[in-house]
């Protein structure tokens, strides 16, 4: 059931989760993720090869994807894989 708040997706004040700037994104993270995530962390993943919006914004699913990827991919050449 939607809330008269769910149908105003652009409502002034609201966050776009598919276009977050990089304080947006560190602010987000870090209220949901139990841990400090900085700007510096995000520019870092940027550099790092995060996807980006054209305009320099950042799409949250998008990067929690790249992020778990990245994760993935350094546990496995970490010798972390399971061995199956």
């Amino acid at each position: 059931m939607l809330t008269p708040r769910d149908d105003q997706p652009d409502r002034p004040g609201g966050l776009n989760p598919a276009a977050l700037s990089v304080t947006d994104t560190a602010r987000t993270l870090t209220r949901v993720g139990g841990r400090p995530i900085t700007e510096a962390m995000i520019e870092r993943d940027i550099d790092e090869g995060a996807p980006t919006n054209g305009d320099g914004t950042i799409n949250l699913v998008h990067y929690a994807a790249w992020l778990v990827r990245d994760m993935a991919e350094r546990a496995g050449a970490n010798g972390g894989g399971r061995g199956d």
